[in-house]
């Protein structure tokens, strides 16, 4: 287990079954890589994650952990997150990928905004720097992947914009940024809205 994830995993079974929204998760995802907002960092870390809502319900499917500098996935590397449990700190998933670090930060929007039907964790350092106390941002002593992030993220949801802005600034997170839509070309053009604003 990677030491970037910080809940319990419960692997529910290996096999992911191929999933409706995953060719426009690889585009999307080829066109944050291409702008440097999901990759690898000096360190060979990888950072960014997307994932997509199953349905109706608030299970989705999430790029899985150390993918972010792959130049396309398989669905092999996504996990289907199926149960989670904040308070537990712990997470039941499908797939042979270990869902990311962010898995729940994503699952804190599903539960927060019953609309949102994707989520977009990029780093982008001088966006999050404009952003930050600007935007919906979360407290700075909050780490991300953690039960706190997440209950952060779920009051963020009650008492900001998040919900019409659909952007979020993770302060304790350089650089960190949530974009949420009811799909990924949504979220990413929120993303794309923000940069545009900023620069």
């Amino acid at each position: 287990m990677s030491k970037h994830i910080k809940f319990a995993c419960e692997q529910s079974t290996r096999q992911l079954t191929p999933f409706d929204g995953f060719a426009e998760l690889n585009a999307c995802r080829l066109k944050l890589l291409e702008l440097g907002l999901i990759g690898v960092d000096a360190n060979g870390i990888g950072f960014g994650n997307l994932s997509i809502r199953d349905g109706a319900t608030n299970n989705f499917y999430i790029t899985g952990s150390a993918t972010g500098g792959k130049p396309e996935l398989t669905p092999a590397d996504c996990a289907r997150v199926v149960a989670h449990n904040f308070e537990r700190n712990w997470l039941r998933y499908e797939g042979s990928a270990i869902p990311s670090s962010e898995s729940f930060t994503h699952a804190a929007v599903y539960d927060s905004d019953g609309t949102a039907g994707a989520v977009i964790h990029c780093h982008d350092s001088k966006l999050w720097a404009a952003l930050l106390d600007q935007a919906p941002t979360s407290s700075k002593a909050v780490d991300y992947g953690t039960p706190e992030m997440a209950y952060e993220v779920m009051r963020l949801f009650k008492v900001s914009d998040v919900q019409s802005r659909k952007v979020l600034v993770m302060a304790g997170h350089e650089g960190g940024i949530l974009a949420v839509g009811k799909d990924l070309d949504e979220a990413f053009a929120v993303l794309m809205r923000e940069r545009k604003e900023e620069s």
